[in-house]
């Protein structure tokens, strides 16, 4: 069966919430203040996509492709991305919420965080190669398994980093952010 096709067009304001958007494609198209909270995206692609100021909390995402997609002042609490194709996975981030997200399992080098809040999310097993967390809070968020290789955490805050169980070869940290990298041994730096 042949996807319904969506190219370049920009929907604004519209509510998805509860809606099934399941086995659509949408092409170049620009998503402005709508919401999708839990909404089905099972099946669905969204190719050079621009979602801005939109609500994809508890989205279901079996099989969703994202490719070349972007998030700008997004609230996509619970969204679960190790549900997404793995083909041509690639997004970024600005100014989002991304508290609760799963990404485990995921290879998605080169990906920007900027300005984001991601709580107690999950990047177990993911490749994260060369990625950038700026201006980020990751409290309780896990990475275990990961490979966070080249990866910027400069102005990232409230980590914790095992260095035993993930691959952090050229990361970048910054002084201040070392505590997140030596708090399981218990010690007191002051």
């Amino acid at each position: 069966m042949k996807k319904q096709l969506h190219e370049k067009a920009i929907f604004s304001g519209v509510d998805y919430s509860g809606k099934s958007l399941s086995g659509k494609e949408f092409d170049s198209c620009t998503f402005i203040n709508c919401t999708f909270s839990k909404s089905d995206l099972s099946n669905s692609d969204f190719l050079d996509c621009k979602f801005d100021n939109c609500d994809l909390s508890l989205v279901r995402t079996n099989n969703t492709g994202l490719k070349n997609v972007s998030f700008i002042g997004c609230k996509l609490l619970g969204f679960d991305f190790s549900k997404c194709k793995d083909f041509l996975l690639e997004f970024s981030f600005e100014k989002c919420s991304l508290d609760y997200s799963i990404f485990q399992k995921k290879k998605i080098k080169n990906t920007i965080f900027q300005d984001c809040s991601i709580k107690e999310a999950d990047f177990s097993e993911a490749d994260l190669t060369a990625s950038s967390f700026a201006n980020c809070d990751l409290t309780r968020t896990a990475f275990v398994h990961t490979n966070l290789e080249k990866v910027d955490f400069l102005t990232a805050y409230n980590y914790s980093i095992d260095l035993e169980q993930n691959r952090v070869k050229n990361a970048k940290f910054s002084s201040s952010g070392l505590i997140g990298l030596l708090d399981k041994y218990q010690i007191i730096i002051e």
